[in-house]
């Protein structure tokens, strides 16, 4: 194991950051700390880091123990949302920096610099100072600075959170490809389900200082360990009495056995995707249910607003 949490709790004032967290992350992993905000993620990561102090339990990294020790000495990269550049340096001697202070030898930091350069195609942007720079280019410099001193752990608290959707959608699979080119072990803070499923190996759900749930993105998404961990990894919408995903449900324009029925209230397209609203004549269920179909689904069916439709699980609906 890469790193082992164990018994870590910490309180700020009267609120409970952590509880008794237990957590082992493998070695070589791309791993996301998933969960909303104040759930206690970003805690759990400096404290990796020895950015904190827990109030109690032990952190072993590549099998040291790192309890008390300081950060500088943890051979952790960290990477934080808003990256603080040293403004007056080159994109080449920002990278560089880690490698100056442990006072290597320059041809060696050269070497090192031109290959991480390289490796997050900022290459040609070595002479620039950082506010040339766009942000992804300089979120893209600020993990070459955390991987120049090759460092056991990669730490990211949401790297990508300051970007707009586009970039970070270009980023997310840019990490993705990086870690399957250096392979260090990396730690990602997000809030962000889409890009946890998305890139993770594996994934761990926070909420309120504890671990709901850990597993790989379809362990996760298929089998979640509870209601918590079902709505936070996507849309969820009620049909008779069960919790579902809106495209695990079949809809039928011909009466069938279902377990709600009712006219469609509302029909929007989104892309490639029909989203309808279905209000149950059943008044046991008040509440519409939230449909999902591809477009073609919908056309094949014949879908208008206001049609009458049957509705019941999909054959493969998650068993929640």
């Amino acid at each position: 194991m890469s790193i082992e949490i164990t018994g870590v709790t910490k309180r700020f004032g009267d609120f409970v950051a952590l509880e008794d967290v237990d957590l082992k992350i493998p070695t070589g992993q791309l791993t996301a700390l998933l969960g909303p905000s104040g759930g206690g993620k970003s805690t759990l990561l400096r404290i990796v880091a020895g950015l904190d102090t827990a109030d109690a339990g032990t952190v072993v990294i590549e099998g040291r123990d790192t309890t008390h020790m300081p950060a500088q000495q943890r051979n952790v990269g960290f990477v934080f949302q808003h990256y603080a550049a040293f403004k007056h340096l080159t994109v080449a001697r920002n990278v560089a920096f880690g490698l100056e202070i442990r006072k290597r030898p320059k041809a060696e930091i050269k070497a090192k610099v031109d290959e991480l350069l390289e490796l997050v195609h900022l290459s040609q942007f070595a002479d620039r100072l950082p506010s040339q720079l766009s942000g992804g280019q300089r979120q893209r410099m600020a993990l070459a600075r955390a991987l120049a001193i090759e460092p056991s752990v990669l730490l990211l608290d949401e790297p990508f959170g300051a970007l707009d959707a586009k970039v970070r959608k270009e980023l997310r699979d840019w990490l993705r490809r990086l870690h399957d080119e250096v392979h260090v072990t990396t730690v990602f803070v997000t809030h962000d389900q889409e890009e946890a499923l998305e890139v993770a190996d594996s994934i761990v759900v926070i909420n309120e200082g504890r671990v709901e749930q850990v597993g790989s993105p379809d362990d996760l998404y298929d089998t979640p360990a509870n209601d918590f961990v079902l709505s936070f990894l996507g849309p969820v919408t009620r049909l008779g009495d069960r919790t579902i995903r809106p495209h695990d449900i079949d809809v039928s324009p011909l009466e069938t056995a279902s377990v709600v029925d009712g006219p469609i209230t509302r029909w929007t397209r989104v892309g490639f995707e029909v989203r309808l609203e279905v209000t149950p004549t059943d008044p046991r269920y008040p509440d519409p249910v939230q449909v999902s179909l591809t477009r073609a689904q919908a056309l094949s069916l014949g879908l208008k607003q206001g049609q009458h439709v049957w509705l019941a699980p999909s054959a493969g609906a998650g068993r929640y």
